[in-house]
C-alpha cells in the first residue's frame, strides 16, 4: 500500500509500505495479552522476606510440649515470634513466573497497533532528518505543526542522532529506534512517527524474524 511521506516543511510525497504491517488484521485481544505479559515481565520483583526455613538458629523446642501450661510451640523460627519467619510474604523475583512471548505474537501485535494508528490518522512518516536540530524549541514547533505533541518517534540511527538532544526533554515525546520500542510504547503515545529509513528497517526486521 502507499502512504504519505512528509518533509518538515510540509511537502508531501508517496512511500510504498508493507501491507502485512500497515494494513494488517486488528486483534485487540492479542494486543491486550501482549501488553499484559510485557508489563508483568518488566515489573521489579525485588521484595523478599525470609521464610521460616531461611531463619538461622536452633530448631529445638523452646520448652517442653506438656507441663508448662503454655501453648505448644516448636522453635522460635515460627512466624508468631519476633525474629521468626514471615508467613506468606513476598518471595523475590525468582519465584515469579516469566510470561513467555513468542516472535509471532509480538509481530502480529505490533502490526495490529500500527494498522490501527494508520486508520485513526495517528501515523506519520517523515523524510530522514538529515540535518541536526539543536534547539528544543525548534523541535517542539515541528511537532506542534503536525499535531504530534504526544508522540513516539521511531527513527533510523542517523535521524535519531540528529534530533535526540533537541527532543529528549519534551514532555510526552519519546525518541527511539527499531530495536528499542514495545507494543506498550505504541499504545501509550497518541501519534507514532517513523522516518523513511526506519520504515525499511522495520519491514526488513519483520520479514527476517
Amino acid at each position: 500500500m502507499k502512504l504519505d511521506k512528509l518533509s518538515i516543511d510540509g511537502k508531501k510525497d508517496i512511500i510504498e509500505v508493507l501491507d502485512k504491517i500497515f494494513a494488517a488484521k486488528i486483534n485487540n485481544q492479542l494486543v491486550s495479552n501482549v501488553i499484559y505479559k510485557t508489563n508483568a515481565n518488566y515489573k521489579g520483583r525485588k521484595a523478599k522476606t525470609k521464610q521460616k526455613n531461611e531463619i538461622k538458629g536452633s530448631t529445638s523446642k523452646i520448652y517442653s510440649q506438656k507441663g508448662t501450661g503454655n501453648a505448644r510451640h516448636a522453635s522460635r523460627k515460627a512466624p508468631i515470634f519476633v525474629g521468626g519467619g514471615v508467613a506468606h510474604g513476598p518471595k523475590g523475583e525468582t519465584k515469579y513466573k516469566v510470561r513467555k512471548l513468542n516472535k509471532t505474537e509480538k509481530k502480529l501485535c505490533i502490526a495490529s497497533i500500527i494498522t490501527e494508528k494508520n486508520i485513526m490518522k495517528n501515523l506519520l512518516i517523515f523524510n530522514d532528518f538529515e540535518k541536526k536540530i539543536l534547539k528544543t524549541k525548534e523541535m517542539n514547533q515541528i511537532l506542534k505543526k503536525f499535531e504530534a505533541v504526544n508522540s513516539l518517534i521511531i527513527a533510523d540511527k542517523k535521524s535519531k542522532e540528529n534530533i535526540y538532544k533537541s527532543g529528549k526533554n519534551i514532555p510526552n515525546v519519546k525518541i527511539t529506534d527499531i530495536n528499542h520500542f514495545s507494543a506498550f510504547d505504541l499504545v501509550k503515545y497518541k501519534k507514532v512517527i517513523f522516518t523513511e529509513t526506519s520504515i525499511k528497517e522495520l519491514e526488513k526486521k519483520y520479514l527476517n524474524e
